[in-house]
């Protein structure tokens, strides 16, 4: 069975129901949440990577869950890049048999690719790939001429562009007349590696329709890119197409609690 591919560089090494598991970090400095220290972000990010990798999940996504409120990404400091960037590398060392990713909210994609490429990441998390939305942060512009450009800037082009089209947490009446099947084929088209389709908050589910619809209409592989909990693990690994990506949240799952062996336990006995 085929792998799915960015220029060379091999991703997942299976073509349906891969796991994403989600690593969110605590507050970064600067930010309102911040507490503790720096050291105490990499030791979480190391434990819940350790985890992930004892259960057998398929890749990680690294985030910046906590630093609420969002920034938009023109205000996104180096203070954030240089944890994320601490924190990717340790995942990384951690996480070495399978694929890491890692988001920097809100549509920090430049920033994202730089950590990514330092870290010897996988794959990042983009938002506003195509079509300007209005998103909680203030309005969010596609992106994709820039971000490909940078990419190729930076030598960076074996890292994979997976891109949220009508995403959670934002209004899209200005494009109410662009349907989602339309925004995948126009993602596709200006060359995201695959997309990512979510329900319309974090912790409510994606209606699988919007996900299947996705993918059939176009070749790049489609992500469920949010759920409730594991009850939703059976559908979708047992519908033959490629790539769902359903991530494991702790706050959707497990409260804001620390991640578990037992919980991810509860993966494979379903």
């Amino acid at each position: 069975m085929a792998a799915v591919k960015v220029g060379h560089a091999s991703i997942f090494r299976k073509l349906r129901a891969n796991i994403i598991g989600m690593i969110h970090l605590p507050a970064s400095p600067g930010t309102p949440g911040f507490s503790g220290s720096v050291n105490d972000i990499l030791l979480k990010a190391a434990r819940e990577a350790a985890i992930y990798k004892h259960a057998g999940v398929d890749s990680v996504l690294i985030e910046n869950m906590h630093d609420i409120p969002y920034l938009h990404s023109s205000a996104v400091g180096p203070e954030v890049v240089s944890v994320m960037t601490a924190a990717a590398s340790v995942v990384r060392s951690v996480f070495s048999h399978a694929p890491v990713g890692v988001q920097i909210l809100a549509g920090a994609n430049q920033q994202a690719l730089a950590v990514a490429l330092a870290a010897g990441l996988d794959f990042i998390r983009a938002e506003g790939f195509v079509y300007s939305h209005v998103a909680d942060e203030g309005i969010m512009d596609a992106c994709a001429g820039p971000l490909l450009r940078y990419r190729r800037h930076i030598g960076a082009q074996n890292i994979a562009v997976f891109t949220d089209i009508k995403k959670k947490h934002s209004a899209h009446s200005i494009t109410s007349d662009v349907s989602i099947a339309e925004t995948a084929r126009a993602a596709e088209f200006f060359r995201s590696d695959g997309v990512i389709v979510t329900g319309k908050q974090h912790g409510t589910a994606c209606r699988r329709r919007r996900t299947y619809g996705c993918v059939e209409c176009g070749k790049n592989p489609g992500f469920r890119g949010i759920g409730r909990d594991t009850r939703e693990l059976p559908s979708v690994q047992s519908r033959d197409r490629p790539n769902y990506w359903l991530p494991i949240s702790k706050r959707t799952t497990i409260g804001h609690g620390t991640l578990t062996k037992a919980f991810l336990r509860t993966l494979w006995t379903r």
